[in-house]
């Protein structure tokens, strides 16, 4: 199971927003140079972004996008969501979406979905659990500065 590059590039122009506490609004191509983000699909990432309430943009000289929600609040989960849709490992890992049966006939869930749908949860939970800021925190505290 792997997230999508879309999904990942979201997370990493997200968390390039957040790191720079001085600016308040961001350009496309200062985060895509930053970012190694190709533009035209950054473009494309920051308008679901900003379509699911997360970003806002601002026209004109100085403009860009801007955070609609505070980073603190903003979940993996919910960028993740935003871009790949919810998390499923497999179809029977949500049963009640799918009619309550697995595609093998048994209803309810045969025993690989039960299992399924219990990773999925575990997932969701840690997704939705996992803020932007704490993802900045991890990183400040495994970055190792040196002075001369």
């Amino acid at each position: 199971m792997k997230l999508s590059k879309k999904a990942e590039y979201a997370m990493r122009a997200l968390l390039s927003m957040a790191r720079d506490t001085e600016t308040s609004t961001f350009s496309i191509q200062d985060i895509a140079t930053r970012e190694k983000i190709p533009l035209k699909f950054l473009e494309q990432i920051l308008l679901a972004l900003k379509n699911g309430g997360l970003l806002k943009s601002k026209r004109g000289v100085g403009g860009g996008y801007q955070f609609q929600k505070n980073p603190a609040r903003i979940t993996l989960g919910e960028v993740v969501t935003l871009i790949d849709g919810p998390f499923e490992p497999i179809t029977c890992a949500s049963p009640g979406r799918h009619g309550g049966s697995c595609e093998c006939g048994i209803s309810g869930g045969c025993g690989l979905g039960q299992t399924f749908s219990i990773l999925k949860q575990q997932v969701d939970e840690w997704l939705g659990s996992t803020t932007l800021a704490q993802v900045l925190e991890r990183e400040r505290r495994t970055a190792v500065s040196f002075e001369i």
